[in-house]
């Protein structure tokens, strides 16, 4: 009973953050005239990976290299699949402002591209780590240098910095932090029913550090904010191949059995795709959605038939 009360309370906290991470995000996004796409891609992807870089670097220094590894792959399909396929099923008539296609495309893939290439040894090293790193360093000069940014005030309403600023850290305590204690709670539940451990760690971790994402797209998604949605996916895809596996990598060699993880490494790949197939033609529909999600349910069930 206890377990059920924590979680209900750890989604109303994560919802709640969801909230005000959308409301600021969106202060600085107008008072600087920075595009949502940006602000989606830059504040909040980072901040929503938070939880991915926890559990793989944890897991990375007591030598648990495949919950490392598998949670980024998983994270990535989650992320894509089940927060978009969501997003678009949601937003009605959704356009975006940004031509992703044409400007963004490349960091769709080029992450997953680069881990397969630099996995073919086996090994993510420490070299190999501060690529990944130098990579979102790349990343996010490339997007400072795609947008002009107006430093002048907004006149339409008064902005202060150390508001917003204070507001934006306590909503992403409270999306990490509610995340945090929803898995917990939902993992003992799980266990309490007695559902495979094997299920808990793959199914449960995946999912739950995608539900920092799946919230705050949601919460964009509502404000047809389809620009800030796909920014914060595609900007979270690229913090966790680069960030989370790149100093992961830096604190251990990160063993990654090809064999073990051939599936959803091909699934990664694969919704990668799909996703670049739905912003070069602009398909923010409920039937992208439902084509994401479908994705996702097969991955599931031949997951679980692979138990």
């Amino acid at each position: 009973m206890i377990d059920i009360l924590i979680f209900a309370t750890s989604m109303a906290v994560l919802i709640y953050g969801a909230d005000i991470v959308i409301y600021q995000a969106e202060k600085i996004s107008s008072h600087f005239d920075i595009s949502a796409f940006i602000i989606g891609a830059t504040v909040i992807a980072l901040g929503t990976s938070l939880p991915e870089l926890a559990v793989s670097m944890k897991a990375s220094y007591i030598g648990k290299a495949d919950i490392a590894v598998s949670n980024v792959i998983g994270s990535t399909i989650f992320n894509i699949s089940l927060v978009l396929g969501v997003v678009f099923l949601l937003t009605k008539k959704a356009k975006s402002t940004r031509d992703i296609f044409a400007t963004d495309s490349l960091w769709i893939v080029l992450p997953v591209i680069l881990f397969l290439l630099m996995s073919i040894d086996g090994v993510l090293g420490f070299v190999d780590g501060v690529l990944f790193v130098c990579l979102m360093v790349t990343y996010l000069l490339f997007l400072l240098d795609s947008h002009s940014i107006q430093t002048q005030p907004n006149d339409k309403e008064k902005f202060r910095w150390v508001v917003s600023i204070g507001l934006l850290s306590l909503g992403f305590v409270a999306v990490v932090g509610g995340a945090n204690f929803a898995v917990v709670s939902a993992t003992d539940i799980a266990v309490d029913f007695g559902v495979n451990e094997w299920v808990i760690g793959i199914f449960l971790i995946a999912f739950s550090t995608s539900l920092p994402e799946l919230i705050v797209a949601i919460k964009a998604a509502k404000k047809s904010n389809i620009d800030m949605a796909i920014g914060a996916i595609i900007g979270s895809n690229m913090a966790n191949f680069s960030m989370v596996l790149g100093f992961s990598a830096m604190i251990n060699p990160l063993k990654v059995n090809m064999d073990l993880f051939y599936f959803d490494i091909i699934s990664a790949v694969v919704v990668s795709i799909v996703l670049l197939f739905i912003v070069a033609n602009k398909l923010y529909t409920r039937t992208a959605g439902l084509s994401l999600l479908i994705i996702l349910a097969l991955v599931i069930q031949n997951s679980l038939r692979s138990i």
